[in-house]
């Protein structure tokens, strides 16, 4: 549970059984929060036209896998988060921007950070302008306010065969990466499994938002969600 800029936002746990629903919820003031990147500006760039300058760009920066360019030369620290699967969400954001050193030692960024909540948010609200929008990538949205769910611990403590996931896993890498590149369709590899199964399950009660995800999600039983999970989870 966390305020940002006065507004209460509930997250689902990582690891527990209560997984919460993402909605387009503004972060903060964008308008603000455009005066506030000029700061920024000195060395990244975003919007129409960005290229890398000092430091990447920041187009589709939101739910990106760190290090993503390959015509970019990152320092080892990132280079580093990137191998230990670090993604830019909205929580890895807010501390960077509090404290890049911090959160990854050995960054080339020299920047104090901001430790106001509510620069934080605004800056994020407006760099969110220039990311998937979450009406069309619902599980990219930065916010969370909502609806928690929940699943009964027999349904949780299905084991899933990995080897069935992967026969079953072809319809979903007609859209998902295998490779958990970021190609702006969400990475689903390395999730942990009870992540997976929650989302899944909250697709298949459209609880989670995303017409085609409540087509495919429908089909599946929860033997087959249990064995995708399995399959997804252990791929690096």
């Amino acid at each position: 549970m966390r305020f940002w800029g006065g507004t209460l936002i509930v997250w689902g746990a990582l690891t527990g059984v209560a997984w919460a629903d993402e909605t387009a919820v503004q972060i903060g003031d964008a308008a603000r929060g455009e005066q506030l990147f000029e700061q920024c500006a000195a060395c990244h760039q975003v919007g129409e036209g960005a290229e890398h300058g000092i430091g990447p760009h920041l187009n589709g920066i939101f739910d990106r896998k760190v290090a993503q360019f390959e015509d970019f030369s990152y320092s080892e620290g990132i280079t580093r988060a990137r191998r230990d699967g670090m993604v830019w969400d909205l929580e890895h954001l807010d501390a960077y921007l509090n404290n890049p050193k911090v959160l990854v030692s050995g960054t080339n960024m020299e920047f104090a950070g901001l430790k106001d909540p509510q620069d934080r948010g605004d800056v994020l609200a407006y760099l969110r302008q220039f990311s998937a929008s979450p009406q069309d990538i619902p599980e990219a949205a930065p916010t969370a306010l909502a609806e928690e769910f929940e699943l009964p611990p027999e349904i949780l403590a299905i084991v899933g065969d990995p080897d069935y996931g992967e026969y079953l896993s072809t319809e979903c890498t007609t859209c998902h990466q295998v490779d958990g590149e970021y190609d702006g369709i969400p990475v689903i590899t390395g999730w942990y499994e009870e992540d997976f199964v929650l989302a899944m399950h909250a697709y298949k009660e459209k609880i989670r938002p995303h017409p085609v995800m409540h087509m495919m999600a429908a089909r599946l039983s929860d033997e087959e969600i249990a064995a995708l999970a399995a399959y997804f989870g252990a791929l690096e």
